[in-house]
């Protein structure tokens, strides 16, 4: 993982938490807003993986697993033994893999609209996954803060691509996802472009799905909300915003880089 410079920021005091955002997103779009909140009374640690927003990419394939690995690196980085973990679409399962690939760095998890097998996604969602081409993006706020943020904005099809092929690639994180020891929260929405009967399997393989009265209730939990899609899960309060030496950069209150 060398030659990775991650950017990340440190909000607020307490007990930290790990924001992960979802494919082509950045700080500011996944959580620019629930930030402030959170940082009230935890210290918030918030990320842009590689090749999103001011992590420039590098010459290695995107994947949950180095990216999980790039995350772990960051908070042994940062000498923090422990966090909570939330994870929103591509980020889900990349926190599913920080938990399932470094066990001790995740005290809980929370994994909003993300699937951990390929065939989670809804057969019209993984087409337009497929289908998907840099120019349908160009008038979106992901194109706008990809050109204001990212270190090379040129590299905008090769990143295009790279996405596509992480997110399409199969891939059954099954096992893995039954092995985990820390408590989860599965977050869904009744619209999203991820199949119900996915998630539902995920809140079993963590336990869940049992008659609490007899077996006692799992601390696992599961959450469906009403109305609501796979983008919309990230404006709801409970989903989001309301509406080997890796080195890191800091935000501009203290924009240093960690040399490698």
């Amino acid at each position: 993982m060398r030659g990775l410079q991650m950017y990340y920021e440190v909000h607020g005091d307490g007990q930290p938490v790990v924001l992960l955002h979802g494919s082509f997103m950045t700080i500011d779009l996944a959580y620019g807003q629930l930030i402030p909140e959170l940082s009230k009374n935890r210290k918030v640690i918030a990320l842009e993986l590689q090749g999103h927003g001011r992590t420039a990419d590098i010459d290695r394939p995107l994947s949950f697993e180095s990216m999980a690995d790039d995350v772990a690196n960051l908070l042994q980085y940062l000498k923090i033994e422990s966090a909570d973990v939330f994870g929103y679409s591509m980020g889900g399962t990349v926190a599913l893999q920080l938990a399932a690939r470094h066990p001790q760095a995740v005290r809980k998890l929370i994994i909003a609209s993300a699937v951990f097998k390929s065939d989670g996604w809804t057969p019209e969602t993984r087409a337009a996954i497929g289908n998907l081409k840099p120019e349908f993006l160009e008038q979106t706020p992901i194109k706008k803060e990809y050109d204001r943020l990212a270190p090379d904005p040129k590299h905008w099809p090769q990143f295009i691509e790279k996405v596509k092929q992480v997110s399409s690639k199969p891939f059954d994180f099954t096992a893995e996802a039954k092995t985990l020891k820390c408590p989860t929260l599965v977050i869904l929405g009744d619209s999203d472009g991820i199949r119900i009967e996915h998630a539902a399997e995920l809140f079993r393989l963590r336990g869940g799905g049992v008659n609490g009265d007899l077996a006692g209730v799992p601390n696992s939990q599961f959450a469906i909300l009403p109305e609501t899609s796979h983008v919309g899960v990230m404006a709801t309060p409970i989903g989001g915003c309301r509406s080997s030496t890796t080195s890191w950069t800091r935000p501009s209150t203290d924009s240093r880089a960690i040399p490698d």
